[in-house]
């Protein structure tokens, strides 16, 4: 069994701990909300989150079961108000531990809600659960939990998905990251990062979840691999001024956290969104045509795997977008 707990060099003990009840969650973000509990700066706080599917989720899901998900947004754990934030100020936010539950799921909606990268070429709900273990040298990984699925190893580098402060008008949805946070899916969000927030409401009222036990530069399908877990995270205020999310982080910057043998391709194209998809439907092809995965499993890995990186948007008039995979995912 894996060791579920990543983490920083030096993880104090929490001194708060917003367990998952209804008074500590929310679904939208709002300046109205009133704070779960309020931290001097400097405290640790331990946030226990709730998968973007609201726990509504068997462990092993159909597609039948994710679209029976009645949800307002992604539940969030929170607010917290930090004392002495105020408009103006930037929040530090040291991002210290992650805990997965040794589970997760990705779901491709179906094409007629128009989510996600590619939705025309996907008119059919599926869904993959993972079980999150560990290779025989223990190195972290999510497999499909299905014995008939394909033998595919991703490696586990745990992240919150959704995070910020409050927007200073709202409510507001969950969906879109903002200047204040939200939505960023930003995987080197990892233990270890510290995150930068400019402050738009008094107490700043951070909030987070949506965590995901690895991602694809990219979360192509619109989910990466949804799990429930804790984060613990420290709160503060920096000397700096931010108008965006800014942060330092060790990474990984790849998907296995290591320079190795990876398959690529290209999209070529005079608009970016056009070129991001040429290059994620070659690489579906590839997963396809050349290694056995059905489409919606090729579709899914590259959610969950696949680094988008845009090579060149100097060479009018056709820029350049590259998806990455690494070889040693595919046993």
């Amino acid at each position: 069994m894996a060791d579920r707990r990543f983490a920083a060099a030096d993880v104090p003990a929490p001194d708060h701990r917003l367990a998952d009840t209804a008074a500590n969650r929310h679904y939208v973000w709002d300046p109205d909300l009133d704070p779960a509990i309020t931290v001097e700066p400097g405290e640790v706080v331990q946030f226990d989150c709730r998968d973007a599917y609201d726990r509504q989720l068997p462990r092993e899901p159909t597609a039948e079961d994710v679209s029976a998900v009645d949800a307002e947004g992604h539940p969030l754990a929170g607010p917290v108000a930090v004392a002495g934030a105020e408009p103006g100020d930037t929040l530090r936010v040291d991002l210290l531990a992650f805990e997965h539950e040794g589970w997760g799921a990705t779901a491709v909606p179906p094409g007629d809600s128009g989510s996600g990268l590619l939705p025309e070429s996907f008119p059919e709900a599926h869904v993959r659960a993972w079980d999150l273990d560990a290779t025989a040298d223990g190195t972290p990984v999510a497999r499909f939990r299905d014995d008939d699925a394909p033998a595919v190893s991703v490696p586990i580098a745990p992240f919150p998905g959704n995070l910020g402060v409050a927007p200073a008008e709202g409510p507001a949805s969950t969906m879109p990251p903002r200047n204040v946070g939200g939505n960023v899916d930003v995987k080197h969000l990892t233990a270890g990062s510290t995150l930068y927030l400019p402050v738009e409401v008094a107490g700043a009222l951070f909030s987070i979840g949506d965590c995901h036990a690895a991602q694809g530069d990219g979360e192509v399908c619109i989910t990466g691999i949804e799990a429930p877990m804790s984060v613990t995270a420290r709160f503060d205020l920096a000397d700096r001024s931010v108008s965006q999310p800014e942060f330092e982080t060790t990474g990984p910057f790849t998907p296995s956290g290591r320079d190795e043998p990876m398959y690529a391709t290209t999209g070529i194209a005079p608009d970016l969104m056009d070129a991001t998809k040429k290059a994620v439907r070659h690489m579906i092809a590839h997963l396809h045509e050349r290694r056995g995965l059905s489409r919606a499993d090729a579709y899914v890995l590259c959610s969950a795997a696949v680094d988008l990186k845009i090579s060149q948007v100097v060479d009018a008039p056709n820029w350049t977008v590259t998806a990455y995979l690494p070889e040693s995912v595919l046993d």
